[in-house]
């Protein structure tokens, strides 16, 4: 696993936190929820292909096909 990954997921969450305290300073709390919701996605995305390469990495080691 590389350290950058980590990083990765630290930054998304310090942009979201970021943007929806300033949304929801300025009223906005609808568009604040929304990008809530694409901070999420963006995280389970990088977290789904982690997945996908431990699996792979698995497979090769027990050379299940």
């Amino acid at each position: 696993m590389d350290i950058s990954i980590i990083f990765k997921l630290a930054a998304i969450g310090i942009i979201v936190t970021v943007v929806c305290q300033v949304l929801k300073k300025s009223d906005r709390d609808d568009i604040s929820t929304v990008v809530s919701i694409v901070g999420l996605v963006l995280a389970l995305t990088v977290a789904v292909t982690m997945i996908g390469d431990l699996f792979e990495t698995v497979q090769e080691i027990f050379g299940v096909t």
